[in-house]
């Protein structure tokens, strides 16, 4: 019998399950569990004769798990991770093509292959950074900022919570001033003025808005999307699109890289869903890592 630690965030999405019934569903499929609630002490205390970790949450769970496996020991036991979805967005389940049922979720476990992902890791701030998802300058972070001031305003409802956040995000770019942002990805020079800079290991990023179509989290390269004020005017027809629920042929300007330096005029920066305080014009560099985490996916 598999043996799996479960990490639950009780309160993800829109709370969907008890401790009781994610229990239930996953020793029904013939898995001995251990529950641990990620709001809760001593819950990253991962026992060696387990098989693999559960993550049952958003995005924010994925990637407060991932800090707690980076921080292990290199000769300590790494596990194989399975997603179960509860967040709003859940962009690193959507890259991992990972939906549906829960009860389906589970069942595949039985026959998965592993996917390698990779991480980036951020040099030249105070403290060593990285991230799964997107690490970026300009309008994401700006969203992020005006979205905690709304927290208490949101609905509880997935979808109401991404349209909203697309209507900020809209609301951000009319008014955002595009600031001049030097970009060099694998020794070559991007530089310009910008509204968005950011630098993609998953597909989608926010609210589950699909910027990098075939990025691929294990294939060793970033996508850097590029956004410039030249492009401002067709960005706010692609959220108005996204708002409404058509589809748009906008493409993003994508570059493949390894390693990227970047230098931003603004202050407003992210790594996945945290803020990061920057000084202004102070240069970072971000270099891929390739294959830190693997993946549960169904075959």
């Amino acid at each position: 019998m598999k043996r799996a630690q479960l990490l639950h965030n009780p309160g993800a999405g829109e709370k969907d399950f008890s401790k009781e019934e994610l229990t239930k569903i996953i020793e029904n499929e013939g898995f001995d569990v251990t529950y641990s609630s990620v709001r809760k002490d001593g819950w990253d205390n991962f026992k060696d004769e387990i098989d693999f970790i559960i993550v049952a949450g958003g995005d924010g769970t994925v990637r407060q798990t991932a800090k707690a496996l980076v921080n292990r020991k290199v000769l300590d036991k790494q596990f194989p991770i399975a997603l179960l979805p509860h967040g709003t967005a859940n962009n690193v389940a959507t890259t991992l093509n990972i939906s549906g049922e829960v009860t389906d979720i589970v069942r595949s476990w039985h026959k998965f292959k592993l996917k390698e992902f990779d991480i980036g890791k951020v040099l030249g701030l105070k403290e060593e950074v990285f991230f799964l998802e997107g690490f970026g300058f300009g309008v994401f972070p700006k969203l992020m900022k005006v979205m905690q001031k709304l927290e208490d305003e949101l609905s509880d409802d997935r979808d109401e919570k991404i349209k909203t956040a697309r209507e900020v995000l809209h609301d951000v770019v009319l008014a955002y001033e595009p600031r001049q942002c030097k970009v060099i990805a694998d020794d070559v020079d991007y530089s310009g003025k910008y509204i968005l800079v950011e630098i993609m290991n998953t597909t989608s990023i926010g609210p589950n808005l699909g910027l990098s179509g075939s990025g691929d989290p294990g294939d060793g390269v970033f996508e850097l999307v590029l956004v410039s004020e030249d492009n401002q005017r067709k960005f706010e027809k692609f959220l108005l699109n996204r708002i409404s629920g058509q589809e748009d042929n906008y493409s993003f300007s994508k570059i493949t890289a390894k390693k990227i330096q970047i230098s931003w005029e603004g202050k407003d920066v992210h790594a996945d869903d945290e803020l990061l305080k920057i000084d202004k014009k102070s240069e970072v560099s971000v270099e891929i890592m390739p294959g830190v985490f693997e993946f549960m996916i169904p075959e």
